[in-house]
Formats: structure tokens, C-alpha cells, sequence
């Protein structure tokens, strides 16, 4: 019995004394596992195509998912999306929530869309892209071409540019 007495007063003992110790210690196990972009080098800027029903841009030439919105690329790989301010990064991982709904719901077959509008020098739309989109410019384009009554995959084969005019910086 004098033993369970002692037992019980050192088991109580060690429970209070815990109890009136700070929890300093701390136990945790963190896993971290980088898949990398393979890397993008494009020799110069590359000419970019708008995307139908949006004001996302993309590189016809560029052969991986590559688009340009709102002054910024996006780039999916294995379930991520990457961003850069430069269409040769430096990239960085953006998390789902912050990719724009647009891009994400650019159809899987946009690269056989036909384009509706020529090829744009990288510049220009890096440029203009906020006017264009203020002004609505691809809508009121679309438009404008419909009333005139051009299709847009003959006038596009033939090389025909109606419409667009260039703009310098704005």
C-alpha cells in the first residue's frame, strides 16, 4: 500500500508539475515537395492572338499554355498555375483562388478556335491591353465585322485585316 501511495504522489507530482510548466516544446513534421516549371526561353517577345469571348491573349507560336491577362502570364503545369510579369519569368507558384476565372475557363480546344483578329506584336498589347479592355474593343470589333457582313475564318485565311488598326502607346 506504501508503495501505490508513493506511486500515486509521483504520478500527481509530474502532473502538476507539467501543468504549471509553459508549453515550450513543440513537435511537428512538414513535407514540401517542389515540382519545377521546366523552364520557357523564348528568343523574343512572342506575337500574341486574343482568345475569343475573352481578353486573355495567348501565343499561337508558343507550342505549352501560355496566356497573358491584365499585364501578367499564366502558365498551368502538373495541377499549378505560375505567374510572371515576363513572358520568360522569372515564375513563381500561384495558389487556385488567385488565377482569374477567365483563364480558367479558356476552353481546352482555344488553340483551334480560328482567330478572329490578326497577330499582335507583344508590345502593343502589353500597351493597350487596359484600353482595349475598358473600351470593350474586341466586342465592338466582333461587332463591327458582323454588321459589315465578314466571316471571320475566310477574311483570316486570306490574310485580310479588316478593322484592326494599330495603336501606339497609349
Amino acid at each position: 500500500m506504501k508503495k501505490s501511495v508513493t506511486a500515486l504522489g509521483t504520478v500527481v507530482f509530474i502532473l502538476a508539475l507539467g501543468l504549471s510548466l509553459p508549453a515550450t516544446v513543440g513537435a511537428g513534421v512538414s513535407v514540401n515537395v517542389t515540382i519545377p516549371l521546366p523552364p520557357l526561353v523564348l528568343p523574343a517577345p512572342p506575337p500574341l492572338v486574343v482568345i475569343p469571348g475573352s481578353y486573355v491573349y495567348y501565343p499561337p507560336e508558343v507550342g505549352v499554355d501560355i496566356f497573358f491577362y491584365h499585364g501578367n502570364w499564366y502558365r498551368p503545369y502538373r495541377g499549378g498555375w505560375y505567374i510572371a510579369h515576363d513572358y520568360n519569368g522569372p515564375w513563381r507558384t500561384v495558389g487556385p483562388g488567385r488565377v482569374p476565372r477567365v483563364i480558367l475557363g479558356v476552353p481546352h480546344d482555344y488553340r483551334r478556335i480560328p482567330p478572329r483578329y490578326a497577330r499582335m506584336p507583344y508590345g502593343e498589347v502589353q500597351h493597350n491591353w487596359r484600353t482595349w479592355e475598358r473600351d470593350r474593343r474586341w466586342d465592338h470589333e466582333q461587332h463591327a465585322r458582323v454588321e459589315r457582313g465578314e466571316h471571320q475564318g475566310r477574311d483570316h485565311e486570306r490574310g485580310e485585316d479588316h478593322g484592326y488598326e494599330r495603336h501606339g502607346r497609349e
